[in-house]
């Protein structure tokens, strides 16, 4: 038997079975002395035999009984029959036929194959160094083709030491080693064991001779002196320098890691893009991005193109069913159109929301459109100028085009008295964007639609041609919630917020008089927030009064520094006004009574009508004048004309201009008559005389009567002020329980407190 073959070097070649009735079958390892090159030639010989079997008469190309398949068939063996039976047997000869005749073309194509012309001839130099182990060109002329396929086996038949070796072949073994990554454990391995560590370049290949010759390398320490004993410490040897191989899978491993980096990246910044072009309007990306002009208006693309949509409705609006009437006419002609176009009837163009701040004239506009279920564009009067020359053309251009795209719509202007004032005091500018929009109004069909609707807070102001008949040609007024408005309003703010019993939404509509919804939400949102800062569970009355207070009068000045004089000087004129409310006919009921500082006041005296008054009588004019003067008047009684603060200014405005409204503009006066006169620029000196005259005489009557009052009242003025020093804040109840209760004798010191 010949030398062993190397690890790795197999074929496949088909080997005889003995008995009859040999075939083609399985294939076992190409023994080294058996020569690869013939086995696989014997083996296309037995598929060039069962081919030819066709034209030497065999059916299907079948093999003659006992003859080697690797051998063509001799001419003078015994012929098959020259045809088989019919049926089955036919069919399966001539499959049989067809499946030798592909496996020779695939084996034809397959020898032209580099790799299998490479193996072949890998194969023919196996042979030729097995059969003449002595020859080391032989040996060498093989491993160097063996060192390209499989460096590892080179290592391994080089070891063995039953070839010839030379100078070529310790090259093709480090070559090996190189490639293997060997080249440092083999220096180690052993020269650990001599103590050398590393090995040198002759002391490596001398030990390769001593290999080859068949003899046994000297590893004793310390034996001689070329191989003396050291010591080494364990973790203190120096790593290996890493191989070729672990150069290329570490950089691999870090493109992989760049790989995943910049895909990640790719993705989020995909994510990203498709979230924001969400948000784009439905004609893509704006106009400005578009053409890659500079954008003038960063929430243009929004609010232009871009409509909202709203979640209001009309059950979110209370406090004015007469206004929610008058604009379902817009509701229904939006959901509906044909009802009225049937008829011939044509709805506004424009609506017109006229009130006070406050009023919800804003949230109206979202419920149309809530309850009509159609996109809602909006615009402040003030978005629509800017630096930029033209600017305000454009944006209203773009954005009746973009109502014209998503019709039925609403197109809500707030404040549109911003761009919509008389032309006569604006600038060219702003006349260019009054007039862009005035032929935007006047521009479509009425059938389209789109319905325009603004809100302004003065009406008075607007330019004629917006608000004519075919623009702004219907006029919503929002007006303040009366009680029972504001009662529904507390109710609806105070649903979802933890109240407590003693909270009267009736009374507390009641005392706020003259308040707005927006106030309303305000103070159950104070009280809420007071409820919360002192950690109480409930929104209580009391928190109620202070979020109250706090709205009408200021917030609490509890840190400024008063002195006992001026807090007495400050009670005895809030007791005053507080007298004077109570026992004057035509005066609104007294609520409270405070020497607290709120705001720029030092004290405070609220009243609270007991219902809703939309007129005013001459006898509740002159009661307010008596109760500004009550508290000059306390002060002159008890201090003396001499000691009279100046606290007093704000009262005596207030009640001069009453005073003034009465003359001038209700026509309350004998002396000037039943005149009218908003500026007195435009009366004449003789009437404006009189005016004054009037004015002194009603504030000098007012006086005397304060006067009066007071000094009949003067206990209970000391006590009433005694009890503010001492509370510093009465509730109405409290004054009566005050002056009820106690000594209500004679006059009491001015020194006492």
């Amino acid at each position: 038997m010949g030398p062993a073959e190397p690890m790795g070097l197999h074929s496949r070649e088909c080997h005889p079975k003995g008995g009859r009735g040999r075939d083609v079958k399985a294939c076992s390892t190409l023994d080294a002395a058996s020569g690869g090159s013939e086995s696989s030639e014997k083996a296309a010989s037995s598929v060039h035999s069962a081919d030819d079997g066709k034209s030497n008469g065999r059916p299907g190309g079948a093999l003659q009984q006992g003859s080697d398949p690797a051998e063509p068939a001799e001419a003078g063996s015994e012929a098959a029959p020259a045809a088989g039976p019919p049926g089955l047997a036919s069919v399966v000869m001539g499959m049989r036929s067809r499946l030798l005749m592909i496996v020779q073309v695939v084996l034809d194509w397959m020898r032209k194959l580099p790799a299998w012309q490479r193996q072949r001839h890998l194969r023919k130099l196996q042979a030729e160094s097995d059969a003449a182990p002595g020859d080391a060109e032989a040996h060498t002329r093989f491993l160097v083709q063996l060192n390209e396929v499989s460096p590892g086996e080179v290592l391994q038949r080089v070891d063995s030491g039953k070839y010839a070796t030379s100078s070529a072949v310790v090259v093709e073994y480090l070559k090996a080693l190189v490639h293997t990554g060997r080249l440092s454990e083999f220096a180690n391995d052993r020269g650990m064991a001599t103590g050398d560590g590393h090995r040198s370049l002759p002391k490596l290949l001398h030990d390769l001779q001593v290999l080859s010759g068949g003899g046994e390398i000297d590893l004793t320490p310390g034996g001689t002196s070329r191989q003396p004993l050291y010591v080494s410490l364990d973790g203190m040897a120096a790593q290996p320098a890493p191989g070729l191989m672990s150069l290329f899978l570490g950089f691999f491993k870090w493109l992989g890691v760049l790989a995943v980096f910049c895909f990640l990246w790719l993705l989020g910044s995909g994510v990203v893009k498709r979230i924001s072009m969400q948000n784009l309007p439905q004609g893509g990306l704006p106009t400005s991005v578009r053409d890659k002009s500079p954008s003038l208006a960063p929430k243009q693309f929004v609010k232009e193109e871009l409509p909202e949509k709203s979640l209001k409705t009309f059950n979110d609006i209370k406090g004015c069913p007469e206004s929610k009437e008058e604009l379902q006419d817009i509701v229904e002609f939006l959901k509906n159109p044909e009802k009225f176009t049937r008829m011939g009837a044509t709805l506004p163009k424009g609506v017109l929301l006229v009130g006070l701040p406050g009023t919800g004239k804003t949230l109206l506009a979202r419920a149309v459109a809530g309850e009509a279920g159609v996109p809602f564009f909006y615009r402040a009067g003030s978005e629509f100028e800017e630096m930029f020359v033209g600017v305000g053309s454009r944006r209203v251009r773009a954005l009746f085009n973009a109502a014209k795209k998503n019709a039925p719509c609403i197109v809500f202007i707030d404040e549109i008295d911003a761009i919509g004032s008389s032309r006569k005091h604006w600038e060219n500018q702003t006349r260019k964007t009054l007039n862009q929009l005035l032929t935007e109004m006047d521009g479509f069909e009425v059938n389209e639609g789109i319905i325009v609707m603004a809100a302004t807070n003065l009406a008075d102001t607007l330019d004629p041609a917006l608000t004519r008949a075919g623009r702004f040609d219907r006029h919503v007024t929002v007006p303040l919630p009366d009680v029972r408005g504001r009662e529904e309003i507390l109710q609806f703010y105070l649903n979802n917020k933890p109240v407590a019993p003693d909270v009267n939404v009736a009374q507390l509509a009641q005392q706020t008089r003259g308040f707005s919804g927006a106030e309303l939400y305000n103070l159950v949102n104070e009280s809420a927030l007071q409820a919360a800062k002192a950690n109480e569970p409930l929104v209580t009355k009391e928190l109620m009064d202070v979020a109250r207070d706090k709205i009408m009068m200021g917030t609490a000045r509890k840190s400024l520094v008063r002195t006992e004089e001026s807090m007495r000087r400050t009670a005895y004129h809030e007791s005053g006004h507080a007298l004077v409310a109570l026992n004057t006919p035509g005066a609104s009921p007294l609520h409270k009574a405070t020497i607290v500082a709120r705001g720029n006041a030092l004290g405070m005296v609220t009243q609270t009508p007991g219902r809703d008054e939309y007129s005013v009588s001459r006898q509740q004019l002159m009661a307010r004048i008596d109760v500004c003067m009550g508290g000059k008047v306390a002060e002159e009684l008890v201090f003396g004309k001499d000691h009279v603060t100046s606290g007093a200014s704000s009262d005596l405005h207030q009640a001069t201009t009453t005073a003034e409204h009465m003359v001038m503009q209700c026509g309350m006066s004998d002396e000037v008559g039943p005149i009218y006169a908003s500026n007195r620029g435009d009366l004449s000196g003789e009437v404006q005389k009189k005016i004054d005259a009037e004015v002194t005489r009603i504030l000098k009557e007012a006086q005397v009567r304060v006067m009066k009052l007071l000094g009949d009242k003067m206990s209970d003025l000391h006590k009433l002020a005694k009890a503010l020093v001492e509370r510093e804040t009465l509730t109405s109840k409290e004054i009566e329980d005050v002056l009820d209760g106690g000594e209500r004798g004679g006059a009491v010191s001015a020194g006492l407190s």
